[in-house]
């Protein structure tokens, strides 16, 4: 697992493509020889010992585990949605009182929107007064350029031609 880990590491710059790529030609073959010494294993110890059935459910999610090595843009992990579904669950009780539906509604709107500007490294409360401003006057076809990842792409736009 290390090895992978050590992999994901020198691909964290490079584009989906390029992660693609080194995962078909060096974390493949790591998972291959991985399930390879897992059959083994299972084949070695008896079948209720602790380790068996942990080997057993490896390799009952092992095309789960090996999702990553078919798209350079899934992480090897979901260690992000975890972070971010503890930040649900430490809300949960601040959300039991939302009022009714559409507050509920309106809600996650906001904490999906604020969750993805942490993701994408944006001030919430600049872009969501940003947005607030200016949601008014934009047009339906507008709407994908206020996207919080669309948003960052304009702001950095003046500072490149600088």
């Amino acid at each position: 697992m290390r090895s992978l880990y050590a992999i994901e590491q020198q691909a964290k710059d490079a584009t989906a493509e390029q992660r693609f790529q080194m995962r078909q030609q060096q974390s493949a073959p790591l998972l291959a020889a991985l399930r390879e010494r897992l059959l083994l294993w299972k084949q070695q110890l008896l079948p209720r010992h602790p380790m068996a059935e942990a080997i057993h459910y490896a390799l009952g999610q092992w095309n789960e585990l090996n999702v990553f090595c078919s798209d350079g843009a899934v992480p090897i992990d979901n260690n992000v949605s975890e972070r971010e579904m503890k930040r649900i669950i430490l809300n949960r009780k601040n959300s039991l009182f939302v009022g009714n539906p559409r507050g509920g509604r309106t809600a996650a709107i906001l904490a999906s929107l604020t969750s993805t500007c942490r993701r994408h490294d944006i001030d919430p409360q600049l872009y969501l007064t940003q947005l607030l401003v200016n949601l008014p006057s934009a047009t339906i076809r507008q709407l994908h350029a206020w996207l919080p990842d669309q948003w960052k792409l304009r702001q950095a736009q003046p500072l490149a031609n600088i």
